[in-house]
């Protein structure tokens, strides 16, 4: 095992190194590992090479020197003598407030039941994000590296890190859009808790892969050489496999028969501009036939995470079937590093070039966060009602994602078998409470109809009515809806106030 040193985290630092950024990492280095000294971990090695690993993973997704710092900093007052106050003295407020919030997330007792460990950890979790969402990708990272190294743990700690991991940090850095994480983190736990299935999932990907490998360098050589006569200058492209995990479930869906399955091998094509996108999306349709109904067009109509590309099935070379993905670097470096890289800018906006790295925080949309102000204000709206809490968090915020849309073209991210009414209360109260018809696609359809992805809505209203039916209840899902029903639904007649 190679130790890892403070060049590692220098060399992966995305940003410009200036003076200041250099001298504070540095700073907080040799900081941290004065203060670690002599302490081991299970594996034997120094503690302290876990402090740098989460530091590195946080450079590696492109964050800023002071979130560098607090990564550095992040054990070392639960672990080391060490106080809150003398990391404020040393390195200010903001980088205290970092490394307390992840003190806090840490400190979590045991309790009774798993769903009760689980409620705690996720309201902690949100209150940290509601504060700096910075606190929570420090905390991801540091996750990371742990389950990187869970190998060292005794059997019953495996389970349970592996298991507290799929069901809290795997959903989070999913909805963060940090793929690089939420694919990591999924894969390393179904590695503990299905060691069996893990085992047969990847012989059988890597044999399928290797099979297809020959194909997919075939199709790489034959794409350059046609961007390239067509004037596209790629920036990137190279062929990935399928993540072991995603992978298992789809399996799972198709009777376990891999030939079922057509983004097992993948392309992934990086251009500089969207125009360049639909350019290369013509090439790659002119140069090997699409196969129909399998063209994805996430940039037009993005994930509810922010994601964006277009994907399309293809029959390559000798008819081998592949899946091209072609996004823009602007698009690959938000799919690999979600909403870290609308905090980026904090750290680097007085530099000329900042903008080659990412988007500006204020051209963001605020819908593009929306889900975040909804948590809070949700979180707030059903105070300690703790079975409502987690049960709402799992289907409003953790379950699987569609996006319907409005007339207006405006975006509605909400949760499988979402229904009208559940759409009409994302929007606002006061449509939800007074809905009194629904169209998909221009049909009209029952207020009960689970909404399909991509699909238009049209919520229309009643002028009198404006107290929901509290026969909704029995099929909304998502907690906004079922607490706006509850709050002011129409008591029965002969019903007390």
């Amino acid at each position: 095992m190679n130790n890892l040193t403070i060049n590692d985290i220098l060399k992966s630092f995305k940003l410009p190194l200036t003076h200041e950024r250099k001298a504070l990492i540095t700073k907080a280095f040799d900081f941290a590992q004065k203060a670690h000294a002599g302490q081991k971990r299970r594996s034997g090695e120094d503690y302290f090479q876990h402090s740098i690993a989460s530091a590195k993973i946080l450079a590696d997704i492109g964050m800023g020197s002071k979130t560098i710092a607090a990564g550095l900093l992040h054990d070392v007052p639960e672990d080391t003598n060490i106080t809150l106050e003398e990391i404020k003295r040393e390195f200010g407020q903001e980088i205290h407030d970092m490394v307390e919030g992840i003190t806090k997330l840490g400190k979590i007792k045991l309790r009774e039941t798993k769903e009760e460990y689980l409620l705690e950890n996720l309201r902690k979790m949100f209150l940290a994000m509601a504060a700096d969402i910075r606190v929570v990708i420090i905390k991801l990272a540091d996750r990371v590296h742990n389950m990187r190294t869970l190998q060292f743990n005794p059997r019953d700690k495996q389970l349970r890190i592996a298991n507290e991991t799929m069901e809290i940090f795997v959903p989070l850095a999913d909805r963060l859009g940090i793929g690089e994480f939420k694919a990591e983190l999924e894969d390393l736990s179904f590695k503990f808790l299905k060691p069996k299935e893990y085992k047969n999932v990847k012989n059988l990907r890597d044999t399928y892969y290797r099979e297809g490998e020959k194909f997919i360098k075939q199709a790489i050589r034959d794409l350059e050489k046609d961007l390239k006569k067509n004037g596209i200058e790629y920036v990137r492209i190279y062929g990935r496999a399928k993540h072991l995990h995603s992978l298992y479930l789809k399996l799972k869906r198709y009777d376990m028969n891999i030939g079922r399955i057509y983004d097992l091998i993948a392309i992934r094509i990086i251009v500089p501009s969207i125009a360049d996108c639909y350019e290369t999306l013509g090439l790659v349709h002119k140069k090997y036939r699409p196969m129909v109904g399998r063209i994805k067009d996430y940039i037009s109509l993005p994930k509810p995470n922010g994601y964006q590309s277009i994907h399309t099935t293809i029959f390559g070379p000798e008819g081998k079937i592949m899946e091209i993905q072609i996004r823009t670097e602007k698009m690959h470096n938000e799919a690999e590093f979600g909403i870290a890289s609308h905090w980026i800018y904090n750290e680097n906006k007085k530099k000329r070039n900042w903008r080659d790295y990412f988007r500006p925080k204020e051209t963001f949309s605020e819908k593009e966060l929306v889900w975040l102000k909804q948590l809070r204000e949700w979180q707030t709206e059903i105070g300690k009602d703790n079975t409502e809490f987690l049960e709402g968090l799992k289907i409003d915020f953790f379950k699987n994602r569609i996006f319907a849309i409005t007339p207006r073209g405006d975006v509605i991210d909400l949760p499988e078998e979402a229904t009208p009414v559940d759409f009409a209360y994302a929007i606002h109260t006061e449509i939800g409470n007074s809905i009194s018809g629904a169209k998909a696609d221009g049909k009209m359809v029952p207020l009960d109809y689970k909404i399909q992805n991509g699909q238009m809505i049209e919520i229309m209203t009643s002028k009198t009515n404006r107290a929901p039916n509290p026969k909704w209840l029995e099929f909304v899902k998502t907690s906004i809806a079922r607490s706006n029903i509850k709050r002011n639904a129409k008591k029965p007649e002969g019903e007390n106030s």
